[in-house]
């Protein structure tokens, strides 16, 4: 549980800091030009959204979580119903996925 706070403040860092971009389109449109580090899709996402994201993931060699439901999600990025969130910062990334690996974000 302490982990997901971390989760929802580091996400919440990441919108105010303008490095998320979120809804399929805009993502999709993101991964076109190289700008996603780490996309994110709500554990309630559609099975269609869930493989193409997976299948993009893996062609563009982008890290891929599921994690969150559409409304935590949307919640804590400022937005509405969003499945599909991308990161565009590295350091973004990199710390979000040492939180989900249960790993502190400094140090």
């Amino acid at each position: 549980m302490e982990n997901k706070q971390k989760l929802y403040g580091m996400l919440g860092l990441c919108a105010k800091a303008g490095k998320v971009v979120a809804g399929n389109q805009t993502v999709l449109e993101a991964i076109e030009k190289r700008k996603i580090k780490l996309l994110i899709l709500a554990e309630d996402s559609s099975n269609r959204t869930k493989e193409m994201f997976q299948k993009i993931g893996e062609e563009k060699k982008i890290k891929i979580v599921i994690c969150l439901t559409m409304e935590e999600l949307s919640e804590k990025i400022g937005k509405q119903n969003k499945a599909i969130v991308g990161i565009s910062d590295e350091n973004f990334a990199k710390a979000i996925q040492k939180i989900l690996n249960g790993g502190e974000t400094i140090g």
